[in-house]
């Protein structure tokens, strides 16, 4: 069974997805600090989530016009 990891194959991806969440949790007005977020609620997560998922599908459907 193989080992899962955190550990970015790509460093600068690793950058790039943390300012894309700290984007999109600025837009639903839940305030992220770096490192450890522990302490959200499941909502604040999910809402910081599902914001992220809406603007990689808007930026999908932007790209094929």
């Amino acid at each position: 069974m193989a080992k899962s990891s955190n550990k970015a194959v790509v460093p600068e991806a690793r950058e790039a997805l943390n300012r894309f969440k700290m984007e999109a949790a600025n837009e639903v007005g839940v305030n992220l600090k770096q490192g450890y977020n522990g302490d959200l609620t499941s909502k604040q997560a999910g809402s910081v989530g599902g914001q992220m998922v809406k603007k990689m599908i808007e930026s999908y459907e932007n790209s094929m016009k």
